[in-house]
């Protein structure tokens, strides 16, 4: 495998965790794209707010609840209900995971791609 296909595949590989609930949890890590998509949905003045729009990056970046897949939410209200879905327990879940997993450098890319 090429470095930068492994960047790649790291970058969509899903991370499961199991929430104080005892769902299994997939997480992947958003793209840019996926980020400017969810600003997209929340619309110009969700946007701009930071607590709101921390959660929400946390709950648009499940794919998965108990192996039954999630889609990214296109619209407010779709980003709520599945805040809601989650609740305190799979959201903090969520946090923990992302956390955990520094996301990778673009000079610890470029030192891996033999730059």
């Amino acid at each position: 495998m090429t470095p930068s296909e492994t960047i790649i595949a790291s970058s969509v590989a899903a991370q499961v965790v199991t929430d104080g609930q005892g769902r299994r949890i997939a997480l992947r890590r958003m793209t840019v794209l996926d980020k400017l998509r969810l600003f997209k949905a929340a619309g110009p003045v969700l946007s701009q707010n930071g607590p709101w729009l921390g959660v929400a990056l946390l709950a648009c970046s499940v794919t998965a609840i108990d192996d039954i897949p999630v889609p990214m939410p296109a619209n407010e209200q779709q980003i709520e209900a599945l805040v809601s879905r989650l609740g305190d327990l799979g959201i903090a879940a969520a946090a923990s995971a992302l956390s955990a997993e520094p996301e990778p450098s673009l000079s610890a890319m470029r030192q891996d791609a033999g730059n």
